[in-house]
């Protein structure tokens, strides 16, 4: 029975695929399939033998767990475990928003583009820099969209062709992500609770791994945009048109190091995130003029960003919700993947890095690569049947996350709305993302391997 049910389980996982490559809602793809998974393990577990589930989840210590605590366990404590996580989120679009007002952000754009002069490469290599730079603490489509009015037609009036100038603007908003707080503790949960591990903190992970993965990203990414343009015949014929740059005062030069003050403070003194949120964006809105209103003005302002952040984050947050039922129904699944699947699931690191660079195709179109797609779905059945480190498992699923899905998939949020905005043909984006999906991914994962292969026992969970 236990192989009758691990198959009915892996025919979901299929299905969960399907639906996320065509496209449909994930919050309501996740609750699904966290009630089919919840069904079909009760289903195994009401016919296996004791001996089977002593070493699962239905067991403690010895007893079996009543079905009323699974349940609430899955339904009820999963996404109240996550408020954490949500409340950075939050906090972090608040930032985005209060950079986006300041006029930070764009002022470090238009300084960056005068530094370049009329050099295309040597423009697009420092504003892949600053792109990177500015995402190391901005999240959103909302900021997004708000650097890349600026961004987009300013490489495109130098004469770079639109799907290239889209192709590096995307790419380098991915590499910043790497070293994000707000989506290093969202991708983190995904693999421990909130109070587990306190070592595998964003410092040690940024020192050991997320500094390079960053480098390598912004690297890549700028010498295919010269091969891309090198092949190209450069036009400056442009329809897009800035949003309200030309309006807009620079930001105090002073002002231009806030950005990456939070993960400064984060990566280096270990110092609350969200903390560093509130300082620098107070700081912004102080050293920018932007609080000389009437108290009751400034509350007004400040209420006004924290809503317009809320917003950008608020398709996430209801998949942020479902998503922790699903981690926690997965722990009940496993020992039925681990039947059917247990004698061929790769057990070696080595292994791991090989076959994942292999199929990272399929962290497009949220497939079964991507944390953000059905990544979760595989993450639950690798780590059911084989036993890697966290931080390990964590780079594992963050380039298909990241530099696949985040920067090369048209399926991403702010990827569609630049193919709108630019008029660039889905099938022209691809061409030029897929290749840095497995150029930038394979050497990811050489360092995944050579950095984070043969972690201690205390990475493990």
């Amino acid at each position: 029975m236990e192989f009758v049910v691990g198959i009915l389980l892996l025919l979901t996982f299929f299905g969960l695929a399907f639906y996320c490559i065509k496209g449909h809602n994930l919050m309501i793809g996740f609750l699904i399939i966290t009630i089919l998974w919840t069904a079909l393990s009760f289903l195994g577990a009401a016919f296996a033998s004791p001996e089977f589930l002593s070493t699962t989840a239905f067991y403690s210590n010895g007893e079996p767990v009543k079905a009323i605590a699974i349940l609430n366990k899955i339904y009820q404590s999963a996404p109240e475990g996550w408020g954490t996580t949500l409340v950075n989120v939050c906090w972090g679009a608040w930032f985005g928003r209060v950079l986006m007002e300041t006029g930070i952000a764009s002022t470090l754009i238009r300084k960056t583009v005068e530094l370049g002069g009329d050099k295309p490469m040597v423009t697009i290599a420092l504003l892949n820099i600053v792109t990177a730079i500015i995402f190391t603490a901005m999240t959103g489509a909302g900021p997004v969209i708000a650097i890349g009015v600026i961004v987009l037609p300013i490489m495109m009036s130098l004469g770079v062709p639109k799907a290239i100038a889209m192709f590096s603007f995307m790419e380098s908003v991915a590499a910043g992500i790497y070293l994000n707080p707000v989506n290093f503790a969202q991708y983190r949960a995904f693999f421990i609770d909130v109070d587990e591990m306190p070592d595998f903190t964003l410092g040690w992970y940024a020192g050991k791994w997320g500094y390079a993965a960053l480098v390598i990203s912004v690297v890549v990414t700028t010498i295919l945009a010269g091969f891309f343009l090198k092949k190209s015949k450069t036009s400056h014929a442009w329809a897009a048109q800035t949003r309200g740059a030309s309006e807009q005062k620079d930001a105090p030069l002073y002002t231009l190091i806030l950005p990456i003050v939070p993960v400064v403070l984060k990566i280096w003194l270990d110092f609350s995130i969200i903390g560093g949120f509130v300082i620098a964006g107070f700081a912004a809105l102080f050293l920018c003029g932007k609080m000389k209103g009437s108290f009751k003005e400034n509350c007004q302002l400040v209420n006004k960003l924290y809503y317009d952040g809320v917003v950008d984050t608020a398709p996430l947050v209801g998949f942020l919700l479902t998503l922790p039922m699903f981690n926690s129904v997965a722990s009940y699944a496993s020992p039925f993947f681990k039947a059917v699947l247990g004698p061929v699931m790769p057990k070696s690191e080595l292994v791991v890095c090989i076959l994942f660079a292999v199929l990272l195709a399929l962290g497009l179109f949220r497939g079964p690569m991507t944390l953000v797609g059905c990544g979760a779905a595989t993450l639950g059945v690798l780590r059911g049947v084989a036993s890697f480190s966290v931080p390990f498992l964590y780079c594992v699923f963050a380039i298909p996350t990241i530099t696949v899905n985040i920067g090369s998939c048209i399926t991403q949020s702010w990827v569609a709305w630049g193919l709108a905005y630019t008029k660039v043909e889905s099938k022209d984006y691809l061409k030029l993302s897929i290749p840095m999906t497995y150029i930038g991914g394979i050497l990811l994962y050489v360092l995944t391997f050579v950095t984070m292969s043969g972690l201690g026992a205390e990475w493990f969970v």
